[in-house]
């Protein structure tokens, strides 16, 4: 590696094959690169170093170490030493020093230098690849933040190659999906989440196609956990990833990060629900209390009560005994202590559409209701009951409906019509009405399949509606008996 062997930054000399080949490399590296022969002369110097520190391949080769010339005179015998001791050291090693550039100005570079063994295995001088530190430092930075958002992110990481599937998760985001970090790797997304998946992977071919969205996303997807199907709300910023390496920008994917905000929004959604529920009760007793027909105040506040609450509701009074003029208490059945209380129909919302609550004639005749219904069960309870319609024949979860002991357990599409209730119904929660002590019938709220089951909360407020209706049909029933 004699300085005499090149002037330029070929290794060979400018007539021995390859040299054209060897400069070449060594121009395109991103690295500077010089090297050093034995006794501490330049024989390479790269496009690199030279724009590091401004001087040419033809000023740099041939010069004995950095003095004078590319390092200041106090500390270039120091950066000379220290870089050929790496010729009898083992492996490569790492030095910070300052470099000066052609202009003047000084550079903290940091380097990396291994010693060169010639031909007979004799240590025959050093190659140094060095990078302005700052460059170095950003390098890093830029790598420990990819580690340690792989690693320890309080949020979900996911890359994402352009067939959509993952090639990186995180350990948050392996736990949001439900499984572990390298079982999800390659697996399409529509086997990860079981719904929402075509929301998600709509989102990630926009990011593809025209860039990442300028604001964050809110997606609703359900889950499988070792609990179970779990509904969840994930707050998502995407970034679109191009290759730097490439002349025009070319995806390699998609960055996709997200945290988990279910609680926020359903307390969020809970107190904007709580919120409309409370004013539709207001606004219902302001126009209830305008009512001169007691009968209407009670279908008044139905009216409001299902603005989001319900589909189809259902009003079943108890059947006044011929002659009864009322009392401290409902008489006792005619038909004996072991006939259920007959309910008649006595107002409803329209069966073929929307509308406001009409009242039926229906003659005194008692709707047929079955052993076990759950509008005679809420009567027994004297509180509310909710149900759902059945899977494969069985009671749905949660559901408090009892067990029937008649046809009430028919299958799921007969369901409905089994109970007397339109036939799109497939959610219910029937509560009873009470006032002065006594049990005046039931009020049946009814939702269809786009509606998700009726939970507590939905029977707190169905009670706190049916309870001002109890009111408004007493006064009526006691207007009806007055001499």
């Amino acid at each position: 590696m004699s300085a005499s062997r090149s002037e330029t930054t070929d290794a060979a000399g400018p007539d021995e094959p390859g040299s054209d080949l060897l400069a070449a490399l060594l121009n395109g590296m991103d690295a500077a690169l010089c090297a050093f022969d034995a006794e501490g002369v330049v024989t390479h110097w790269n496009r690199e170093a030279e724009r590091i520190l401004g001087w040419s391949a033809a000023e740099a080769v041939g010069r004995h170490g950095f003095a004078g010339w590319a390092a200041r005179s106090a500390d270039a015998d120091e950066v000379l030493a220290r870089l050929m001791a790496t010729m009898d050291a083992e492996g490569r090693q790492v030095h910070e020093f300052a470099l000066l550039r052609k202009d003047g100005g000084r550079v903290l570079v940091r380097t990396q230098s291994a010693g060169v063994r010639g031909a007979d295995g004799r240590p025959a001088g050093v190659y140094c690849a060095f990078s302005e530190v700052h460059a170095q430092i950003d390098l890093e930075r830029s790598i420990a933040l990819s580690e340690a958002l792989f690693a320890d992110a309080s949020w979900g990481v996911v890359l994402v190659d352009v067939d959509l599937r993952p090639t990186m998760v995180n350990a948050y985001a392996a736990r949001a999906l439900g499984s572990g970090r390298t079982t999800v790797l390659g697996r399409p997304l529509g086997e990860l989440v079981v719904r929402g998946a075509e929301e998600l992977e709509a989102a990630l071919h926009h990011v593809l196609a025209e860039g990442a969205p300028t604001g964050l996303a809110e997606l609703w997807v359900t889950v499988r956990t070792a609990e179970g199907e779990r509904r969840r709300c994930w707050r998502s910023g995407f970034l679109r990833l191009a290759s730097p390496l490439a002349q025009e920008p070319v995806p390699l994917g998609v960055g996709w990060l997200f945290t988990d905000v279910t609680d926020a929004r359903l307390a969020a959604q809970d107190a904007d629900r709580l919120r409309f529920r409370s004013n539709q009760l207001h606004r219902a007793a302001r126009s209830a209390a305008e009512c001169e027909d007691p009968v209407e105040a009670a279908t008044t506040y139905l009216d409001f009560a299902l603005a989001g609450f319900a589909d189809h509701a259902l009003i079943d009074l108890v059947a006044e005994a011929p002659g009864h003029r009322g009392g401290a208490a409902d008489p006792p059945d005619p038909l004996g202590p072991d006939v259920p209380v007959r309910l008649v129909r006595a107002a409803a919302t329209p069966t073929g559409g929307t509308g406001p609550v009409g009242r039926v004639a229906g003659g005194g005749i008692p709707v047929r209701y079955l052993d076990g219904h759950p509008a005679l069960r809420a009567m027994e309870r004297a509180g509310s009951v909710r149900t759902s319609a059945p899977a494969q024949g069985r009671p749905a979860p949660g559901s408090q409906e009892a067990p029937a002991r008649t046809p009430l357990a028919a299958a799921a599409p007969t369901w409905a019509a089994a109970r007397q209730w339109p036939s799109d119904t497939v959610h219910a929660l029937c509560t009873v009405l009470r006032s002065r002590g006594r049990s005046l019938g039931v009020v049946t709220f009814l939702r269809g399949g786009g509606r998700p089951a009726f939970e507590r909360p939905d029977a707190l407020y169905a009670e706190d509606v049916t309870v001002r209706m109890a009111a408004a049909l007493d006064l009526a029933r006691l207007l009806r008996q007055e001499p």
